[in-house]
């Protein structure tokens, strides 16, 4: 249905699930805000026949999030971040090679870990909950504000992201960090703390955050 309004524009296009729900489309959402690219974004409703059905237009892999430039289209939420960062010259990875390694190292974790923690705590932008983890989740909850801390720790004095300046590795985690928001994981660490009270208040986060609070008003993104 929107395919014909996206030939021959110049601009790029990110096609999104639910801002609620989609923890996978925000991360490309962010890493486009934060640097500044100026885009559209076509946001279809998950786990529904509309879904199904105008998915098919956009990604071949028939998920979301896709990014579309011309002719070309990138799916998987990593392989558009990094498709952006060279549209930003490098400037989306940190540009000392110890830090730019370890954030596409945690990055990378992210991307294919933390299965308890993502099956169990299923991401919701707005609104709370209390639901126990099973042990293996728990351990995932564990690693993350290891990661936290030991990069806040090593990093502080460049900024206050994970890795001084904001980064791929800082869109990667945001979806946990309103995970551990939603279900009001404790954080021991008070660096892991302060990391993600500087996620939650990010400003383009919180753009997100109301517009799926919109969703839920409206019954499109329970």
């Amino acid at each position: 249905m929107l395919l014909p309004q996206l030939a021959g524009t110049s601009m790029l296009t990110l096609v999104i699930g639910n801002k609620n729900l989609s923890s996978w489309s925000l991360r490309p959402w962010l890493v486009l805000k934060h640097f500044g690219l100026d885009f559209q974004e076509v946001k279809l409703p998950l786990d529904t026949a509309e879904f199904h059905r105008e998915v098919l237009q956009y990604s071949p892999s028939k998920r979301v999030p896709v990014l579309i430039d011309g002719e070309v289209r990138v799916w998987d939420s990593l392989a558009i971040a990094e498709y952006l960062n060279e549209k930003v010259q490098g400037r989306a990875w940190p540009t000392d090679a110890a830090a730019r390694a370890h954030a596409r190292a945690v990055s990378a974790e992210m991307h294919s870990g933390f299965v308890g923690l993502r099956t169990h705590w299923p991401m919701k932008a707005t609104g709370n909950a209390s639901v126990t983890l099973p042990p293996d989740a728990m351990m995932d909850v564990a690693r993350v504000q290891q990661l936290w801390h030991e990069y806040r720790s090593q990093y502080a004095q460049r900024g206050p992201w994970l890795f001084g300046e904001y980064s791929i590795a800082d869109a990667m985690y945001a979806p946990v960090a309103l995970r551990f928001r939603h279900y009001s994981a404790l954080i021991a660490s008070p660096l892991a703390q302060a990391y993600q009270d500087q996620v939650i208040q990010d400003p383009h986060l919180q753009a997100w955050i109301a517009a799926a609070q919109r969703e839920v008003d409206s019954h499109w993104g329970a």
